[in-house]
């Protein structure tokens, strides 16, 4: 199954107060591996920077003022998510600020199946703080590198913090791909394996003798 765990950066929190995207992020998952397909995009949002968005993510005005506009990616962001699941913290803050920014090109809102990571996390830990930053110290998940929130970083993180939400610690994987001879993945980057050691033919014979050293006890 192909998901895609997704994120953005804007100039201020109120779509009704005109603030737009100044950066997507995406992550595809393939069976919650994460695959080398990526999104990214800086975008200038023809307007300036909050003070408070300055200070969460850094982007300045004269920076973002030579990226590219949000309809000159439109469609290679709607290709790459298209008919995938989408993963998103705090789901209806990123989708308002898309979903605004397709509206204003006469394009339809977004359809795609969503998970709030947001609402997973209330729901399994009620009356605790489910922040991204929190998410990431109860699972033990280094997020040192969030100096600012940026969009692929947070990405990352969050495809940790959902794996461990959902109980799947260690992703499935395709057993075709494990080198035999040396009991290695082919990409060591993007997968989990444990390695598996059989016992030596001494251990074995010691195992068997303490078996049955335990058996005469129990028996006699």
């Amino acid at each position: 199954m192909l998901e895609i765990v997704l994120d953005t950066e804007t100039t201020g929190i109120s779509v009704k107060e005109g603030h737009r995207i100044v950066e997507i992020g995406c992550i595809e998952l393939d069976n919650l591996i994460p695959t080398k397909n990526k999104f990214h995009c800086y975008l200038n949002p023809e307007r300036k920077v909050s003070e408070k968005a300055f200070k969460v993510h850094g982007y300045s005005d004269e920076f973002l003022s030579k990226q590219k506009k949000f309809s000159e990616i439109s469609e290679q962001f709607l290709n790459f998510i298209q008919n995938k699941k989408l993963i998103i913290h705090n789901a209806e803050f990123d989708l308002s600020h898309l979903n605004n920014e397709l509206k204003l090109l006469e394009k339809k809102a977004i359809e795609n199946e969503i998970v709030d990571t947001l609402t997973l996390a209330r729901n399994k830990y009620p009356g605790s703080q489910v922040s991204l930053d929190a998410l990431c110290k109860r699972y033990r998940i280094d997020n040192s590198r969030r100096v600012h929130h940026t969009a692929l970083i947070d990405c990352d993180l969050l495809t940790k913090v959902y794996i461990n939400l959902i109980d799947q610690k260690e992703p499935t994987f395709d057993l075709s791909s494990i080198n035999k001879d040396n009991l290695e993945l082919n990409d060591t980057d993007n997968s989990y394996f444990k390695k598996v050691i059989k016992p030596s033919v001494e251990e074995l014979k010691k195992h068997k003798e303490y078996l049955n050293q335990n058996l005469k006890k129990n028996f006699f």
